[in-house]
């Protein structure tokens, strides 16, 4: 059945390696199920509400990548843009939470438009296959960062970031880095003995040896400062929660809304969340081969459409932007390559509303040396860069993309830094030909969005 559905000998995949890399494309992005109801509850949302419609947008976005386009992408809530909704359009703008969720369901209805008619598809395609490549590495480098966040590695000080201090709290955020470190070494050293689904095993390995910490006394709980018990407690949700935020994006008092203001805030989204989300497809497919050798993803359309149906239908429950996850590159690693994998995950998503509280006791020191091992598997793609003087206007665009993503926190500005460069670089050097019009196009927007947003 599984053959037929997602054509797996066609991809050279097997039904167990495309489980395992659903599995662990879910475990690696499962800390979105305790992170979003954290942020958009600083709005007003209820949390449980949030978490629920989080999971099943994320459930839905997913299995829609499954069947529409074949691929092993998942989608969730954007890390960014929740923070975007919470902090700059709900506390910054003064916006109710319920304008903020119309302003998503808008934007994803715009996606949705912009799929159907090949706009967004266009846009993958116009960007050089070189600047691809750089924003494959510079995804890698991003997502490396969040993990060393993630495990508390990675602090900050009075120059931006350091390593933090293992001695200071030991009982709490020194021991959980420490443990990161640990995990880190297991998810590595399973890695190079070839060990399918050694991502996954290395979260598994470093959450119990995190639990038997609790148990010696070495990793003690304190709730105040953030540091929960890392046994996992059964319990059921409460799903009348949902009912809190189902639907509330259409109850907004349009008297109370600016319309020139809610006209920018759609746009912010818009932009943050097409290149995000075309940001991370390139980034995900260059790492898995499945750009052809034009540099076009075949089934992007379908996937670009799953993105923007799982928009609309989030803000409709309760969420912020659901997008692609550069998270995906973890299932990838371990053989993922067909919609299987993503089928999978979208199941975990769905199953995680019954058990959210199992869920979310995966601690992020767990998941960390997922996401800096990734990073490493997906910086192995600068080797297929050529930094030669002969072809300097197509490396320095792409370097530029590879070291903003990480240093600015965002895709979208290493593909914005990218794209502006290239085509400046290649009007300096009279190769203004070899550029699309429609990377002139992105050029001039992505300027003006810095004039004016």
């Amino acid at each position: 059945m599984f053959e037929k559905m997602f054509k797996l000998s066609d991809h050279h995949t097997t039904v167990r390696t495309e489980v395992m890399a659903g599995i662990t494309t879910f475990m690696t992005m499962a800390y979105i199920l305790a992170v979003n109801p954290s942020i958009l509850g600083s709005t007003g949302m209820d949390p449980t509400a949030v978490l629920l419609a989080t999971a099943l947008a994320s459930c839905l976005g997913t299995v829609c990548m499954a069947f529409m386009a074949n691929l092993p992408f998942a989608l969730s809530a954007g890390m960014g843009l929740n923070a975007f909704m919470a902090y700059t359009v709900v506390a910054g703008y003064g916006y109710s939470w319920q304008v903020a969720l119309l302003a998503v369901f808008i934007e994803g209805l715009v996606f949705i438009v912009l799929s159907l008619t090949n706009v967004r598809e266009a846009i993958f395609n116009a960007i050089p296959l070189t600047l691809k490549k750089g924003v494959s590495v510079g995804i890698g480098l991003f997502i490396a960062f969040i993990g060393l966040q993630n495990a508390g590695l990675s602090v900050d000080s009075s120059t931006l970031v350091t390593i933090t201090s293992f001695t200071d709290n030991f009982h709490t955020a020194g021991i959980c880095a420490l443990l990161a470190l640990v995990g880190l070494f297991i998810t590595a050293v399973l890695y190079i003995h070839h060990v399918k689904g050694a991502i996954l095993f290395g979260i598994l390995a470093t959450w119990i040896i995190g639990m038997l910490c609790q148990l010696t006394g070495l990793y003690v709980p304190d709730v105040e400062a953030g540091f929960y018990t890392l046994f996992p407690t059964f319990g059921m949700t409460d799903f009348t929660k949902l009912g809190l935020t189902f639907g509330q994006c259409f109850n907004v008092d349009f008297g109370t809304v600016g319309i020139i203001n809610f006209i920018v805030v759609i746009f912010s989204f818009l932009f943050v969340d097409i290149f995000d989300t075309l940001g991370t497809l390139i980034g995900v497919a260059t790492k898995a081969k499945m750009l052809d050798k034009d540099g076009k993803l075949p089934r992007i359309k379908p996937a670009l459409l799953s993105d923007a149906i799982a928009t609309s239908a989030g803000a409709i429950l309760g969420t912020s932007t659901t997008t692609t996850f550069v998270e995906s590159a973890s299932g990838v690693a371990v053989g993922g390559r067909t919609g299987l994998t993503a089928l999978v995950t979208g199941v975990l998503f769905l199953i995680s509303t019954l058990f959210a509280p199992i869920f979310t006791a995966i601690p992020s020191f767990a998941t960390a040396p997922a996401l800096i091992m990734v990073g490493f598997l997906m910086v192995g793609t600068v080797s297929e860069i050529r930094f030669d003087l002969d072809n300097l206007t197509e490396a320095i665009p792409a370097y530029l993309a590879i070291i903003s993503m990480p240093l600015f926190y965002s895709i979208s500005e290493g593909i914005s830094m990218g794209v502006i460069s290239y085509v400046l670089l290649n009007l300096a050097a009279g190769k203004g030909k070899k550029v699309t019009p429609l990377m002139y196009v992105l050029a001039v927007l992505f300027i003006l969005k810095y004039i004016f947003l």
